[in-house]
């Protein structure tokens, strides 16, 4: 079991209240003076497409293999969800790219709900699917914002209360408004890591923010989860990532 799992109970109250979508567990090796915005090795690149990047490719498949098998190896992130936060960035800098969201943000927030698809002993299957599903405790008061069920348990499997799901933790009913479809299968999973990625690159990338600036970035993180403690260890792992890919 993974370092998140051992510290889920202890932070679960804290890291389930916020309204939005990201509802994960904190982890440990927080550095409270981390702050966000080093510079993003992919978007700076030359990679990006001259030309629109087709809306019916894969994420996955937009950053270039051998970048993504190197700064795997830098940085411990696994290659399938490297992959899919690297082609997010591409993806936005293509549909919306005043935002200047990094890579390193989607992989620190994959970090941190999920330790990268695998809390609660899952894994990303050969199709990059959260495999067992990624399901978080419910949200029924106890400790946590209560909502009740709004999806028929179609989502969570819950038809009393909602839970957050998949690998980057998203509510029913968020998921409903802005879920994506990432891998280009025709459909949104939020268990399928292209599709729970893009989506949370559009939903950091909403409101017009810039996430070049340090003001929208902790915009763009609070309302993926308001909590403080939250937001520094999401800082922490950006940077971290980012002094990695950069080393």
């Amino acid at each position: 079991m993974t370092v998140v799992a051992s510290a889920l109970t202890a932070v679960v109250v804290l890291s389930l209240i916020a309204l939005a979508i990201g509802r994960g567990a904190s982890v440990a090796d927080r550095d409270p003076d981390a702050a966000p915005g080093l510079t993003d090795p992919i978007v700076e690149s030359s990679r990006i497409d001259a030309e629109p990047i087709p809306a019916d490719r894969s994420i996955s498949s937009l950053p270039d293999a051998d970048w993504v098998a190197t700064i795997a190896g830098r940085t411990g992130i696994p290659i399938r969800a490297l992959s899919a936060s690297a082609g997010a960035a591409l993806r936005l800098a293509d549909e919306q790219p005043a935002c200047r969201l990094e890579w390193t943000t989607l992989a620190a927030i994959g970090r941190v709900e999920t330790v990268h698809s695998t809390i609660f002993d899952s894994a990303l299957d050969e199709t990059g699917i959260a495999t067992p599903p990624i399901v978080g405790i419910p949200l029924d008061g106890d400790g946590v914002l209560a909502i009740p069920d709004t999806d028929g348990g179609a989502i969570d499997g819950d038809t009393d209360w909602d839970r957050a799901v998949g690998p980057m933790q998203f509510i029913p009913t968020t998921w409903a408004i802005i879920g994506s479809d990432g891998n280009a299968d025709g459909r949104a999973d939020p268990q399928q890591i292209d599709d729970a990625v893009l989506t949370a690159a559009r939903y950091l990338c909403q409101r017009e923010r810039d996430l070049a600036d340090p003001a929208d970035w902790a915009a763009a993180v609070h309302a993926y989860n308001p909590n403080t403690e939250y937001r520094t260890s999401v800082a922490s792992f950006a940077d971290r990532y980012a002094d990695s890919a950069n080393g």
